[in-house]
């Protein structure tokens, strides 16, 4: 496995979203496709698989007690003791082509997150902004919305589209998350083989983005330099998370999608969840503010 160890062995056809609780040690994830959330205690257990009926693919945590969900319909709330989920605020719920993708949540408890088209249809999703209550468009005719993050001090937001494969950075009103100005260049892999998939960012403001396709995790310096690669045992890694108590490790969820059966037999541990075998400065997730 190399630089890698396997933290779940169930297998995601999408796996994504990865979203780390301190509060009880548990990292809760999705398989969006097949409308399932996945959750397990980093310090061991078995793997728990919550059927949705639904896609459904990102979670953060409101309280102690519930939970925003992020789903093809909009955002739920979850009552975290019943897994019962409530319409909280839909959004494109009436348009069955899109679904949800990737989400984080701004230090000033509002939530980034972006939707897409069900077949990555061109330029049919979006990235929305929500904050006690309201919701905005932040970017729209957005393909595959990924890399949504954050510096710790909240004035600095990333994303990407996958299917451009420009990471952009915007500045940020600190206080509300709202982007101020226009977003600027940060890494540029146009042209490049492996796709920009999700990211953290952590204390130091070193960016790790799963980059979809390769089989790595790349790890980019706040000016936009790449550092480093780790290597992950799937070829399509896709979103990491930093977990445990100190927020000093690393996971990674990864997919199965579009491998055929001689693709899956030479990528055996596709749609799998890694623990890295690195220590990172990573930090945990705010709680969202609705």
């Amino acid at each position: 496995m190399g630089g890698a160890s396997i933290f779940s062995d169930e297998v995601c056809e999408l796996g994504e979203g990865p979203s780390y609780d301190p509060a009880t040690d548990t990292l809760y994830w999705f398989d969006i496709v097949a409308g399932r959330m996945l959750e397990k205690k980093v310090s061991g257990g078995e793997t728990r698989i919550h059927q949705l009926g639904e896609m459904a693919s990102a979670i953060a945590v409101i309280d102690g007690e519930r939970q925003l969900l992020l789903t093809e319909t909009g955002l739920h709330i979850r009552d975290a003791a019943t897994g019962k989920l409530s319409m909280h605020h839909p959004v494109e719920a009436s348009n069955g082509s899109t679904r949800s993708n990737d989400a984080r949540v701004h230090p000033s408890g509002a939530l980034w997150f972006g939707t897409m088209g069900k077949k990555a249809e061109a330029g049919a999703g979006a990235i929305y902004w929500y904050f006690r209550g309201e919701l905005r468009l932040l970017y729209p005719a957005i393909s595959i919305p990924n890399s949504i993050c954050f510096t710790e001090d909240g004035k600095t937001a990333y994303y990407t589209d996958t299917a451009v494969n420009i990471l952009y950075r915007v500045d940020c009103d600190a206080d509300t998350g709202l982007p101020v100005g226009e977003p600027k260049l940060f890494v540029d892999r146009r042209g490049d083989e492996g796709g920009l998939d999700g990211s953290v960012l952590d204390r130091d403001g070193i960016l790790w983005n799963a980059c979809w396709g390769l089989g790595r995790v790349d790890a980019y310096a706040p000016d936009g330099r790449h550092l480093r690669s780790v290597a992950v045992p799937a070829v399509q890694a896709s979103c990491p998370a930093f977990v445990g108590a100190g927020a000093d490790r690393l996971v990674v969820t990864s997919a199965a999608a579009g491998l055929d059966a001689e693709a899956r037999r030479a990528d055996p541990h596709a749609g799998k969840t890694f623990l890295l075998d690195i220590a990172v400065n990573g930090r945990h997730e705010p709680c969202v503010l609705i």
